[in-house]
């Protein structure tokens, strides 16, 4: 129990709490962006894949398909083919 009293005291310090706070955000905010990356290429490649489903049993041209997987990129944002 004393360690533990130690070893909070000790993170509580200025020169411990801010450099630790610091260091967690950067962490955090790193592991949201990934995690926010999967994501989206997950949808991406589940976009593409209904896309090729669709222009394989005919429902949809493959210039059709070309069209909607670049329709992102237009706008600026990186697509289905990015």
């Amino acid at each position: 129990m004393l360690i533990l009293a130690e070893v909070s005291e000790r993170l509580l310090e200025k020169d411990v709490l801010v450099p630790l706070v610091i260091g967690g955000s950067i962490v955090l905010v790193v592991l949201f962006k990934t995690i926010a990356g999967v994501i989206r290429s997950v949808s991406r490649e589940r976009t593409r894949r209904e896309i090729a489903a669709f222009i394989a049993e005919g429902s949809m041209t493959p210039e059709q398909g070309e069209r909607l997987m670049k329709a992102g990129r237009e706008a600026g944002q990186p697509g289905c083919g990015a």
